[in-house]
């Protein structure tokens, strides 16, 4: 540990060093004001003996002549043991519940260790959700990444906690762990999530990790991968399986943005680091399979769309790098449908590889290829019979437009409290596929409406 008394100058959250030897980007560093209060930061720039540090705490009260600067030599770590499940942290992995300190079985660096292309193991396996929207058409796979694009005023939050206390993987020897994370969040949302996994139970087998939304901004850039860190541990050093869901990777990538501002570098698209597509790449790529080992990583990143755009920068860029995105509906959400889910937008690239026999049930993708189209026809007759009146369309359409009534309704609109298995959702598709006539059923095999459409 090298100890210096070089503070050149201190604006906000930066703090200039120089006559500097040996320091290291990305390292940490603890600042000693002259009353002995201890403040940390990390290296965001080094240059020849000057180095750039940016503070994780306020700089009030900082004097550059009377401060010292401890360079560590090492990065950001965070303790880890089993003894995490059931805890809250805060942004920087510190006990924000009132317990006891962690006493780490082993100290890990936040960046992580890229998973070798080679050795990882090609996600195909059924992840339960409780919500039919998601499981019955847009499955979730285990060791995928399947984004949840949100808009300002959504229930977002709700679904999220619905996901992390009904999800689950079908067997009886498989363990489940959620990690939850939180940034730049109200105090009433975090107080509302702990609440409601305490409620539920899910507390017992989750991690969680909040940032608040007047922590400072570098800390909210530490959060995600604390909390990725926490899952590797849980999943390939403990053989869990870890649904890690981030909320809201918006406000980390202002955060990118505020910091990428401060440091004076030249703005990519609407003002973001034009590494921003690369940093979102670092966190989403520590989700996967690693071929000998039980555990996985899998993720749900949930982001507000500014100005629900979808052509945003943050949700385009995540729409390149993870495989899909459920979409919520202001629309649906203002007719009183919950959880608002998209079904037509939505899309889930690896559902195909997680459904079937031994998986789900044999008749899933037919049943999924045909609610997909008739809700589509529906949708259309709708809008049809809005411009030219009910009395202009067809007698089948006017099923269809039922059809698509009915199945936003009961299908998409369980509520954020209904958990149905896998079979109850299968069973309700076909349940509202009868109300279609025989011969407009022609995604379906004969044998499957035989078998499974009650009339």
């Amino acid at each position: 540990m090298k100890e210096y008394k070089t503070i050149k100058e201190i604006v906000g959250p930066l703090m200039l060093c120089d006559h500097l030897e040996g320091v290291k980007y990305d390292e940490l560093v603890e600042i000693v004001s002259k009353n002995g209060e201890i403040r940390r930061g990390k290296v965001l720039e080094v240059e020849n003996d000057t180095a750039l540090v940016q503070l994780f705490e306020s700089s009030h009260g900082l004097q550059p002549s009377s401060s010292k600067v401890r360079f560590l030599g090492h990065s950001l770590n965070l303790k880890v043991s089993p003894d995490m499940l059931g805890r809250v942290f805060d942004g920087l992995g510190r006990p924000k519940d009132d317990g006891a300190e962690i006493i780490g079985t082993k100290s890990l660096d936040v960046n992580g260790q890229p998973i070798n292309p080679f050795a990882r193991a090609y996600p195909n396996e059924f992840i339960q959700t409780g919500i039919s929207a998601i499981d019955g058409l847009n499955t979730l796979v285990r060791g995928q990444k399947l984004p949840i694009f949100s808009m300002s005023g959504l229930p977002h939050s709700m679904l999220a906690t619905q996901i992390a206390s009904q999800a689950k993987v079908l067997g009886n020897d498989e363990k489940f762990a959620v990690v939850f994370c939180c940034m730049g969040i109200t105090y009433e949302e975090a107080q509302y999530f702990v609440d409601s996994f305490r409620k539920t139970g899910a507390i017992e087998r989750s991690v969680m990790f909040i940032n608040l939304a007047n922590d400072p901004a570098i800390e909210r850039i530490a959060t995600p991968k604390m909390a990725l860190t926490c899952a590797e541990y849980l999943s390939f050093d403990l053989d869990m399986n870890v649904l890690v869901i981030m909320t809201d990777m918006t406000s980390y990538a202002e955060a990118l943005r505020e910091i990428s501002s401060a440091k004076k570098e030249v703005p990519g698209r609407r003002g973001y680091p034009g590494y921003m597509y690369t940093d979102l790449a670092s966190l989403y790529e520590r989700a996967g399979r690693i071929k000998g080992k039980k555990g996985s990583i899998t993720q749900i990143p949930i982001l507000t769309m500014p100005e629900d755009d979808k052509t945003h920068p943050i949700p385009d860029l995540t729409g390149y790098i993870t495989e899909g995105q459920i979409i919520l509906s202001r629309e649906l959400y203002k007719r009183g449908v919950t959880p608002p889910i998209d079904v037509l937008p939505s899309l889930s690239r690896l559902k195909d590889k997680g459904i079937g026999v031994n998986k789900t049930r044999e008749d899933h993708s037919d049943l999924m290829n045909q609610l997909f189209s008739a809700y589509a026809r529906g949708k259309d007759a709708k809008e049809l019979a809005s411009i030219l009146g009910e009395n202009a369309i067809s007698e089948d359409d006017k099923i269809f437009a039922q059809f698509a009534e009915r199945f936003e309704n009961q299908y998409v609109g369980q509520g954020f409290t209904t958990n149905r298995s896998i079979e109850e959702t299968l069973n309700l598709g076909w349940q509202l596929l009868s109300m279609l006539p025989r011969s407009e059923l022609k995604r379906v095999k004969e044998q499957y409406i035989e078998k499974y459409m009650k009339e």
